[in-house]
């Protein structure tokens, strides 16, 4: 196998690109020789070592959607399977130790009613399977909770809201707090009361809503981290200059990679995020992560609308759905893959000037089969720390990444609360 060594230049290079230096860890460079199994080795300890937290993990909706009972154990969920993601076993072997579990409520709740009701159900199924399982996993609302969990190799359920609907009344934040919710995304797929979604062209408030501006308040009141995730670009400058503490994007990636995806952060976004202190949680999905995938994309959607169109077949009835997957056989298309990622990692550090401000927000069961080669479920976490490392990272680098920057705004978040739970 080919070595490969670590010079001076290489050293230079940690240097200028801004990663944060750890002397032990250089130390050790400088006397290795490094081989890629040594990065192998080194990167799933590392996984292991620190905390790893995930900032949006669709667990709980997927199991929703499957009909999941606890008393069941639907196909050995969350445990063991070969279904979605996420499990136990798959978790343990990534070294995924603290995912944010998200009570995903779709913004077609906000024409039906019901996003309390069942952002309530979700949670409850969330701290069911933590009782279930106490040996193996544990509801938290505080960084240092699941500190206290990691040392007893417990895994962490924090508990993050994506879209924020079910807030339909300013008392709704501190009862959703009192739940277990941890932060709180503003909006997903529509405006709704709160503010305007980077996916709808209505600009229904021009960004915060009068109520939404209350909401931003009343979640830095009570310790809910503030999600910009989701939100039009107009709203997340609004959210960040009234929040008092710093926020996060806790599914997001990098719009200087897909110009055309405003779901994504500008490098300005970016910027301001870490000037104020917060956090960017970098996406899995690939239509997140390359505008090449996202033009392969559209092109197969207009195409196999007209192949419906010819065959007569209804869009979204079984007909159809049989007839994708041998439309996806015919026509694949060319994944995002692992470097990707790092490329996003990198592109935060270069912008921001350190490791402090980036972090993983996977998407795991959310963004269905479009992870990227090398990411496909979580028990592939050490495959990203294998890249980093070998482009110069450090293990303090490292570190952050996996929780010490997001832990920083929880953290804060918790502490600048004026409500003691």
């Amino acid at each position: 196998m080919k070595h490969l060594i670590i010079t001076v230049f290489a050293l230079l290079f940690v240097q200028l690109s801004g990663a944060a230096q750890n002397q032990s860890y250089l130390k050790e460079v400088e006397k290795k020789e490094m081989t890629d199994e040594w990065f192998r080795k080194k990167a799933d300890e590392l996984a292991h070592k620190y905390i790893l937290t995930d900032g949006h993990v669709d667990l709980p909706y997927r199991l929703k959607i499957k009909n999941f009972r606890l008393e069941r154990e639907y196909l050995g969920i969350p445990l063991k399977t070969t279904e979605g993601d996420f499990d136990y076993e798959r978790a343990k072997k990534g070294g995924l130790s603290a995912p944010f579990m998200s009570i995903y409520i779709p913004s077609s709740y906000q024409q039906t009613g019901g996003a309390k009701e069942l952002a309530d159900s979700l949670i409850n199924m969330v701290r069911g399977i933590a009782t279930a399982h106490p040996d193996k996993f544990g509801i938290v609302t505080t960084p240092k909770e699941a500190d206290a969990n990691f040392k007893k190799g417990v895994i962490s359920f924090p508990m993050g809201m994506e879209n924020g609907a079910p807030l339909q009344t300013i008392s709704d934040v501190a009862y959703f707090r009192k739940k277990g919710i941890s932060y709180v995304t503003l909006t997903h797929g529509k405006d709704n009361l709160i503010c305007d979604s980077s996916y709808d062209t209505t600009h229904t408030h021009k960004g915060l809503s009068a109520y939404g501006r209350d909401v931003v308040k009343e979640m830095n009141r009570v310790g809910i981290m503030v999600d910009i995730s989701h939100v039009s670009d107009d709203a997340f400058y609004q959210a960040i200059e009234l929040s008092s503490v710093p926020v996060i994007a806790s599914h997001s990636s990098c719009r200087y990679f897909t110009p055309t995806f405003k779901r994504n952060m500008s490098d300005d976004m970016i910027k301001l995020l870490a000037k104020k202190g917060g956090v960017i949680q970098i996406n899995f999905g690939s239509s997140f992560l390359d505008e090449k995938y996202r033009q392969q994309i559209e092109a197969l959607q207009d195409k196999f609308g007209q192949a419906l169109k010819e065959k007569g077949i209804k869009m979204g009835s079984p007909e159809a759905d049989e007839f994708q997957k041998q439309f996806q056989k015919e026509n694949p298309v060319l994944f995002a893959d692992v470097e990707t990622v790092a490329d996003h990692i990198d592109h935060v550090v270069k912008l921001t000037g350190s490791t402090k401000h980036v972090g993983i927000g996977s998407d795991f069961d959310g963004v269905g089969d479009s992870l990227p080669t090398g990411l496909k479920d979580v028990s592939q976490y050490p495959n990203l720390f294998y890249v980093l490392l070998k482009r110069g990272y450090t293990e303090s680098d490292i570190a952050n990444i996996m929780y010490k920057n997001v832990w920083r705004v929880w953290q804060k978040t918790v502490d600048n609360a004026t409500v003691r739970r």
